[in-house]
C-alpha cells in the first residue's frame, strides 16, 4: 500500500504494538531486544509503571494551558533541573532541536546585550549534530543535510572535534560562544580527551565566550551521570537537553545560568506547546526515577559491564568489529563492514541498534537493563556477526568459483 508519509525515511520494514522494559512486540508478534531505545529517546524503557500513572493521571486533569498562565508541573520540573545541575533557569521545549535554537538565541542575545552585537559566531565542530531546523543544519556543517535548502545560516565556524588549537585558530572578533557536544552521537559515539572540554571552558573565560553543550542524547543519565559535563569537571553555561528526559513524551530544555540567560527577557523567546502541564509532569515522573537513590550509578555499572562485554565480542569477531566506544550507556561498535549491514544482521537476530557516522552502531539501550538483557544483547549480537562472517564466506567462495581460484 502506498504511504500517505512524506518518504524522507528509509523505514525498515518493521512495526511495533507495544513495549515491556527494554522489549518491543511487533505488529506480528515478534520480540525485539531494543538497544536502540529510540534513539536514546526510551530512557525508562517502555511501558514504565511509574510513567504510565503520571501520563494517566494529568492526562485525566489538564493537558495545555500555554505560557500565559502559571504552570505548575513545568515550575517544579525547573526546579528540580536546576538543583541538579549547574543552571540558574530552565527554558521547556518540545524537541532537542528548539531547545538547541534556544541555546544558540541565549548566546547571541547575551553578546548583544552585552554590548557585543556582532559576536554572534559560535565555533562548532565537525560531526556534529544538532538537530534538523536551518539554524541548526548549519551548526551542525553536514552537506548532506545542508544542501538544497538554500543559503547557509550565517554565524557558525566548524573546525575538527578534539582540536584545541584549531579552536584557538578561530577565535576572533565576531565569536561569542562555543558549541559543543561532550561526546558525538550521530557523529559515531567520538568521546574527546579528558582535557578537551576543559580546554574549551578556560578559551570561553578568557575571551568572552559563553560554552553551550548539546546534551539532547548524553544526558539525563544516558553516561552513567546525569548529565555528561559532569564526567569531564567542566560546566557549560548553557546546555540543552531532551530525548531522555520525556521517556518518549516530546520534551525537551535549555539551562542557562542567570549571566549567560541575562538578555531573555519577556518577549525575548516563547513557545506554544514547551512546557505544558503534561509533558512536564512525565518529565517529572523520568526524575523520580533518574534521581532516585542509586540509579545513576547502577547505569555506570551497567554501561561497565556493556563495555567489557563488548570488547570480548570484539576479540572474538575482529573482521567484524574494528572498535568499542563510548561511556555509559552510550557505546558504538565501529564495524568493518557497511553499519546498514551490521545492523540488518542485528534485526535478523531481533536486536536493535542505530547505525551512526563513522560506520558505526550504537547501542543506547533504556537506561533501566540488567546483566540479563546485556547478556542477550550480547548473544544476539554475536550471531549476528557469525551472521556476517559466514555471508562473507559464502561471497568469497562464490568469486573464487566464478575465477576458478580456490577459496
Amino acid at each position: 500500500m502506498t504511504s500517505s508519509l512524506l518518504p524522507t525515511y528509509a523505514r525498515a520494514d518493521l512495526a511495533f504494538e507495544r513495549g515491556d522494559g527494554a522489549w518491543l512486540t511487533t505488529t506480528t508478534g515478534e520480540r525485539f531486544l531494543d538497544f536502540g531505545g529510540g534513539i536514546a529517546v526510551a530512557s525508562l524503557g517502555y511501558s514504565h509503571p511509574h510513567l504510565t500513572a503520571a501520563l494517566i493521571e494529568q492526562g485525566g486533569k489538564l493537558w495545555h494551558t500555554s505560557n500565559l498562565f502559571e504552570i505548575p508541573q513545568a515550575e517544579r520540573l525547573a526546579r528540580r533541573l536546576v538543583e541538579a545541575s549547574f543552571a540558574d533557569y530552565v527554558f521547556f521545549t518540545n524537541s532537542g532541536a528548539e531547545a538547541v535554537e534556544g541555546a544558540i538565541k541565549t548566546a547571541r542575545k547575551y553578546q548583544s546585550v552585552s554590548g557585543h552585537p556582532e559576536k554572534f559566531h559560535a565555533i562548532t565542530f565537525e560531526g556534529a549534530f544538532h538537530g534538523r531546523t536551518l539554524a541548526t543544519i548549519a551548526a551542525g556543517g553536514n552537506p548532506k543535510y545542508i544542501d538544497g535548502f538554500g543559503p547557509k545560516v550565517e554565524g557558525f565556524d566548524p573546525v575538527p572535534f578534539g582540536d584545541v588549537e584549531a579552536v584557538k585558530a578561530s577565535i576572533g572578533p565576531q565569536t561569542g560562544a562555543i558549541l559543543v557536544e561532550p561526546i558525538q552521537g550521530e557523529g559515531g559515539i567520538r568521546v574527546p580527551a579528558p582535557d578537551f572540554l576543559r580546554a574549551l571552558r578556560d578559551l570561553c573565560d578568557r575571551h568572552g565566550l559563553l560554552l553551550i553543550f548539546d546534551e539532547v542524547q548524553t544526558g539525563v543519565g544516558r553516561t552513567g551521570k546525569l548529565f555528561a559535563y559532569e564526567l569531564f569537571g567542566v560546566a557549560p553555561d548553557i546546555m540543552a537537553i531532551a530525548k531522555g528526559i520525556g521517556g518518549g513524551f516530546p520534551l525537551g530544555a535549555f539551562l542557562t545560568t542567570r549571566e549567560a540567560g541575562k538578555g531573555m527577557t519577556v518577549g525575548t523567546h516563547g513557545t506554544t506547546f514547551g512546557g505544558n502541564p503534561l509533558a512536564t509532569s512525565i518529565g517529572d515522573a523520568v526524575l523520580d526515577i533518574v534521581l532516585a537513590p542509586g540509579f545513576i550509578e547502577h547505569v555506570a555499572l551497567m554501561g561497565l559491564k556493556l563495555k567489557q562485554s563488548l570488547a570480548e565480542l570484539k576479540d572474538r569477531h575482529p573482521g567484524v568489529i574494528a572498535e568499542i566506544r563510548g561511556e555509559g550507556l552510550m557505546q558504538g561498535i565501529a564495524v568493518r563492514v557497511p553499519v546498514n549491514e551490521f545492523a540488518v544482521a542485528a534485526r535478523a537476530e531481533k536486536i536493535l541498534v542505530i547505525p551512526a557516522g563513522e560506520n558505526v552502531a550504537r547501542l543506547l539501550p533504556p537506561l533501566i537493563i540488567g546483566e540479563e538483557e546485556i547478556a542477550e544483547a550480547i548473544k544476539r549480537l554475536d550471531s549476528a556477526c557469525l551472521r556476517i562472517e559466514r555471508e562473507r564466506d559464502r561471497r568469497v567462495g562464490m568469486e573464487a568459483s566464478v575465477n576458478g581460484t580456490p577459496a
